[in-house]
């Protein structure tokens, strides 16, 4: 899913602070985080729905008792308003992945500030409040659109870990983007990012990923934990 893009690189970090998680105050708004920050995590992260598959994904989050982050689009949450209450009634977090998945940089600032009000508004009728936390769409961005998430008061997440599974969406094919989790793992990746949308990735992947994990004895969580974030702050009551 990655596309060319400007990436603005997280604010420098002195050797000592690498010790220990940023706290929520020194989590930058309007810049783009690509990787978990407290020891041992590794944050799993869905996009683009919630889907048909997304209850699936959610039993199997459950019957390991793991949290995980769910990037959600504007007409999947009006369509699937009971599955975004299910998501965050079982401790999950959900984030915004804009109203209809455009790609930022080609939008002016002011429809920049639409794609993320509409889906601000689906949401805050559905859960009762809106996100802090955002990925752009193919993980475009230019200035216009940091500036944007700045107003706007929003953490830019991409990944270090790109599964790709949107590319092997068949059961001959999955395994390619799990050898492609653990290479990218193996080289320190620690947020990866997946689809809820996929058959494959809901019925095989998942599971491959979360076993893994545990192999390795990693604390599957979501973004805002693996950031050091207090999950209060992963939500604002309003605009």
């Amino acid at each position: 899913m990655f596309k060319s893009l400007a990436l603005v690189a997280l604010a420098t970090i002195s050797p000592s602070a690498l010790c220990a998680p940023i706290t929520s105050r020194d989590i930058p708004f309007g810049q783009v985080i690509t990787t978990c920050t407290t020891p041992n995590t590794i944050a799993l992260t869905f996009d683009d729905g919630p889907s048909s598959y997304t209850p699936q994904l959610l039993d199997l989050l459950g019957e390991y008792k793991v949290r995980a982050t769910f990037f959600v689009l504007g007409e999947a949450s009006q369509s699937n308003p009971r599955i975004i209450q299910r998501i965050r009634q079982e401790g999950h977090q959900v984030g915004s992945h804009t109203f209809d998945h455009t790609s930022l940089p080609t939008l002016s600032y002011d429809q920049i500030v639409q794609e993320m009000t509409s889906l601000e508004s689906v949401l805050q009728s559905t859960m009762g409040d809106i996100p802090t936390y955002m990925r752009p769409p193919y993980f475009d961005v230019n200035d216009l659109t940091l500036q944007a998430m700045s107003d706007l008061g929003y953490h830019v997440i991409t990944a270090s870990i790109d599964t790709k599974d949107y590319n092997h969406n068949s059961p001959d094919l999955i395994s390619q983007s799990y050898d492609k989790f653990v290479t990218e793992l193996n080289n320190g990746g620690n947020l990866c990012l997946a689809h809820d949308t996929k058959e494959q990735t809901v019925v095989t992947l998942a599971k491959m990923m979360l076993d893994e994990t545990k192999s390795r004895g990693l604390t599957v969580t979501t973004v805002g934990d693996c950031l050091g974030d207090p999950e209060a702050s992963w939500y604002r009551s309003s605009r």
